[in-house]
Parts: C-alpha cells; sequence; structure tokens
C-alpha cells in the first residue's frame, strides 16, 4: 500500500499502534448512538434481508461486522492487524463472528463461501483493484453481492477511487449495480464532508 490518507490503509502505517485510538473517530468506533444507528440502517439497505454468510475484508476493529452479526447475519472478518482482531473479537464476544489475521487479498478462509463481501476504504489502496475484485467474486456463491464503500479524498492531492471507475471495473463482473452517494450523509461521518463517498452495491454473475 503506497498512499497517506487516513481514510485508507497507508503504507508505512503500524496498524496494531493505529488500533488503539482507532475507534476514537466517529464512523470507525460508532460510538455516537446516532452515527451507530446511521450506519446500521445502511448496512440493512445493502444486506441480504434473511441471515447470510457475510466476509468483512479489512475489518479494522470490527464496528461494521458487530452491526451486521447484531442483524443477524453470520460473519467473517479480516484483517491483517493482530490488535485489530484482537479488538474486533472483544466487541462481538459472545455473537455469530469469527475474526481472522490475514490479507485482504487473499484472505484464510479456504474453500468457504459467503453470500456477501463487505470492504469499506480499501479497495483503493491496493496496487491492482480490477484483480481484487475478480478475487473477491470468486469468495461469493451465484448471486451473492459485493458490498464497497469508497471515496475519493483531498482537493490538492487527492487520493481514493472515484464511484466512475469502480463501476467501470465491476461491470464484466456483475449483473446489477447500485451507487449511493453519501457525502451529504453526515450521520454517518459525523460531520459534514466535502469530498465524494458513496457505496456500491453489487449483485455478481
Amino acid at each position: 500500500m503506497t498512499n497517506d490518507s487516513a481514510e485508507g490503509r497507508p503504507s508505512g502505517v503500524d496498524w496494531d499502534v493505529e488500533a488503539v485510538a482507532f475507534d476514537e473517530e466517529p464512523d470507525h468506533g460508532l460510538r455516537d448512538p446516532e452515527v451507530r444507528r446511521a450506519w446500521a440502517d445502511r448496512l440493512r439497505s445493502w444486506l441480504p434481508g434473511a441471515p447470510c454468510d457475510l466476509l468483512d475484508l479489512g475489518c479494522g476493529t470490527g464496528s461494521l461486522a458487530l452491526l451486521a452479526s447484531e442483524q443477524g447475519h453470520r460473519v467473517t472478518g479480516v484483517d491483517l492487524s493482530p490488535a485489530m482482531v484482537d479488538r474486533a473479537r472483544a466487541k462481538s464476544a459472545g455473537r455469530d463472528a469469527v475474526f481472522l489475521v490475514g490479507d485482504a487479498t487473499t484472505p484464510p478462509v479456504g474453500e468457504q463461501r459467503f453470500d456477501t463481501v463487505l470492504v469499506r476504504h480499501l479497495l483503493w489502496t491496493l496496487p491492482d483493484p480490477a484483480r481484487a475484485l475478480r478475487d473477491w467474486r470468486g469468495l461469493l456463491r451465484p448471486g451473492g453481492r459485493l458490498v464497497l464503500v469508497e471515496g475519493v479524498w483531498g482537493t490538492v492531492d487527492p487520493v481514493g477511487i472515484p464511484a466512475g471507475r469502480l463501476t467501470d471495473l465491476l461491470a464484466p463482473l456483475a449483473e446489477r449495480v447500485r451507487v449511493e452517494p453519501l457525502s451529504d450523509q453526515a450521520l454517518l461521518w459525523g460531520k459534514q464532508v466535502d469530498d465524494e463517498r458513496y457505496a456500491v452495491v453489487a449483485t455478481v454473475l
């Protein structure tokens, strides 16, 4: 990873150290009840209505994984940082959730397949997003869905992946792609934002 935006997973950052304060960001820890409710509502609209097997890649401290498990989904979370994974396990103790240390591009899930792959603020940091999307599609059962939360951050030297580019990358992989703008949803971020933030829900071929 080669970027240095706080929104993604930049190179040169010790994520085990960052895990200590990671949840202090409103959209990371979801400690504010209104922010938490806003993310729970979005997840409910993006994920299948019936309980499903969900793979959360780059899960961080597991805040979204916890929301998904509270909604009845069976969650597997993967993160490269052992400290992040430890915090995710603590959050979801007693729930139907498993957390593994591993690379999101090659998650250690063996032959297991999922109904949904959820990825937030990670794809843009990868050297080959198209390959990652193809690999993630391979982790899905027929008719499964990719839920991707991404954006473009910064004005002087912007980093990220525009929604248009992401939909182009998904075109050969998905039969339905829905883009949902999120920049105007201040409750999700705990503040007003003026950059491009969005979610893509793609049902794979």
